[in-house]
């Protein structure tokens, strides 16, 4: 990882200072790197030693950057990580226009692999999350909205760079197509359960150790698996009242809201599908060869489950 962090800084160089600035700072502010450090544990379990896996998680984390900078003006957000958002502090059309240096970035910086697969794997998933973003933006104040089309959006607007990190590993390491379908399938299972386990922590959480506002999914109208499970074992009365904060953007009841999440059970209907994925996970990195790297991707799995921030 101090490897990832030394290209990430020598590729953050622009001869544009504001691009620089705004970079450092959304960088500097911390974050778990764990798309990064997802690709270099699966390339350890394949005992890949291919240079390029240091290049190419710097590579996933600029397209993960770039897409924090973007949802944060499309959401309005004015706090991550326990900072002001870079929105916030610089205005949007600088992060906007600074998200899509990032974005450039990262595709001159995945020409320098050298092969058409990586760049493949690479343009999907940018696609892919787009995709997924705007599925989020339709979404959006739709509290009829159900689990698989919430789950929809998840794995394309979170899972798929998880996905695509651990495949570009596979393919650095020239497994066969078994290997990097299970690969692949360990990824998005990951980063489904993760997002799974944010959107809990939306309800569940709390705002001085998460680095975020709690609430602000519902500010935004967004149905997570919390509301949508809310709605469906609640009563009448609490599946109006939540359905009405989402078609509104209310966080006027939050407290009452986040009460009825709780008693009815909604955050173990979460919780539960997360652990679920959890298992898919472990499953699919079953056959990997023993290794410290192998128990560490299992061990990922199941504390992902347990995370507060």
């Amino acid at each position: 990882m101090r490897e990832v962090d030394r290209v990430i800084a020598q590729r953050l160089a622009s001869n544009v200072p504001l691009v620089g600035q705004i970079s450092q700072y959304i960088i500097a502010a911390g974050g778990k790197r764990l798309r990064p450090a997802l690709l270099l544990l699966v390339a350890g379990a394949l005992n890949c030693q291919n240079a390029q896996r240091f290049n190419l998680a710097a590579v996933v984390e600029f397209i993960h950057t770039a897409t924090l900078l973007h949802d944060d003006v499309v959401d309005a957000s004015t706090m991550r990580r326990g900072r002001a958002t870079a929105n916030e502090t610089f205005g949007n059309p600088a992060s906007v226009l600074v998200g899509d240096f990032l974005y450039s970035r990262a595709f001159q910086m995945m020409v320098d692999a050298g092969q058409m697969r990586i760049m493949e794997i690479l343009a999907d998933a940018t696609n892919v999350i787009a995709e997924g973003e705007v599925m989020q933006l339709i979404n959006m104040h739709d509290a009829s909205l159900d689990e698989n089309a919430y789950l929809q959006v998840i794995r394309s607007k979170t899972a798929k760079l998880f996905e695509a990190s651990s495949r570009l590993a596979a393919v650095l390491a020239r497994s066969d197509t078994a290997q990097e379908e299970a690969c692949a399938t360990y990824g998005q299972a990951l980063g489904t359960a993760f997002q799974i386990i944010d959107d809990v922590l939306d309800y569940d959480g709390d705002s001085q150790e998460m680095g975020k506002n709690l609430g602000d999914d519902l500010r935004e109208g967004k149905a997570t698996l919390p509301l949508i499970a809310a709605m469906q074992r609640g009563s009448a009365t609490q599946a109006q009242m939540v359905r009405h904060a989402i078609e509104n953007g209310s966080t006027d009841q939050l407290d009452a809201i986040v009460t009825v999440v709780r008693e009815t059970g909604a955050l173990d209907v979460a919780r539960e599908a997360a652990a679920a994925e959890a298992h898919r996970a472990i499953e699919a990195i079953s056959t990997l060869p023993d290794s410290a790297y192998r128990t560490a991707l299992l061990q990922l799995a199941a504390q992902l489950l347990q995370r507060r921030t």
